[in-house]
């Protein structure tokens, strides 16, 4: 069963589709960057993450590796502990499926900007 949308510290909105104790394998959510907004750098512990792109354009930045254009239709792949972010280069909103495998947990998120957490 899905939840309201919420408000995640990294700088986004998120509304998970799927994510469950019962399958440990995947999870599912909906990312939304209001325009002109970029998300805090982070990196996800031991998990895999997928980029589907929905709607709007951006510019998505992995590792030491040159930023990269995005649009819909478009997939990125970002390996286990890479650092990222999105940036929300369009005039709407940036929604994009966040596909995590092993499933996000919390425990696995590590911002990297000053100021942030772990």
């Amino acid at each position: 069963m899905a939840m309201d949308e919420y408000y995640f510290e990294e700088g986004c909105f998120i509304t998970e589709l799927h994510n469950t104790a019962d399958d440990v394998a995947v999870s599912v959510a909906r990312a939304r960057v209001r325009p002109g907004e970029t998300t805090r750098w982070h990196r996800l512990q031991g998990i895999c993450e997928r980029y589907l792109i929905l709607e709007g354009s951006g510019v998505v930045e992995i590792g030491e590796a040159a930023p990269q254009k995005v649009g819909p239709g478009e997939t990125v792949i970002i390996p286990p502990g890479l650092r990222q972010r999105i940036t929300n280069t369009g005039k709407g909103n940036l929604l994009f499926l966040a596909v995590c495998t092993p499933r996000f947990v919390p425990e696995a998120y590590d911002d990297m900007e000053e100021g942030g957490g772990a």
